[in-house]
């Protein structure tokens, strides 16, 4: 490893605004941060290993319920999409040692948050809960045109449950560009973390 890399952690459920501050913080950040998510990597799957795809089942499967309060998603990983967020957290892990610099744009479902703590145990590992309510959120997810609706409620009760951040941020109460600068603000307060 060639020098101790900084990590900024985004996590919170689809339509938050975790690109969006990943872009604004590549923008003010000093120095070169890379962006990766689990976005970029769900893109790299053909479409037949996606939801409505004929081998989702074997990539990521959307399993929709419709509820008194509308549609609600719930995500089912298979043998591929499985593969494929390992290999995605080696390709982080191999980014940092090689001493770039990540924001790491994720939706995290299960264990996995300790799994990265523990992986980016030897680089500075900054941890932010992206948050806002789930009425902004499912606005925002109707609005855009790359989102399945009911995903965010599926996610919503989950995704940051028992964990501890660092920094916790609501979008609904910031622009992108002002959270990116809390979370600049925070970098140069806890030089040492």
């Amino acid at each position: 490893m060639s020098k101790k890399s900084t990590i900024i952690f985004l996590n919170g459920v689809g339509s938050v605004g975790k690109t969006s501050i990943a872009k604004a913080l590549q923008n003010i950040l000093d120095k070169p941060f890379l962006h990766i998510g689990i976005d970029h990597f769900i893109e790299m799957l053909p479409c037949k290993y996606l939801p409505k795809g004929d081998k989702s089942n074997q990539g990521i499967e959307f399993n929709q319920k419709q509820t008194k309060k509308g549609p609600i998603v719930h995500i089912e990983i298979g043998e591929i999409g499985k593969k494929l967020f390992q290999e995605m957290r080696n390709i982080m892990l191999l980014l940092a040692n090689s001493g770039f610099d990540l924001i790491i744009d994720e939706v995290i479902i299960g264990d996995e948050f300790e799994t990265y703590k523990k992986m980016f145990k030897n680089h500075r590992f900054i941890t932010v809960g992206i948050f806002a309510p789930l009425e902004i959120i499912e606005k925002r997810e109707k609005s855009r045109t790359d989102r399945t609706l009911g995903l965010a409620k599926g996610q919503f009760d989950i995704v940051h449950k028992d964990k501890k951040y660092d920094l916790e941020i609501d979008t609904s109460k910031l622009s992108p560009n002002e959270c990116a600068n809390l979370i600049k603000t925070y970098l140069l307060k806890n030089r040492s973390k």
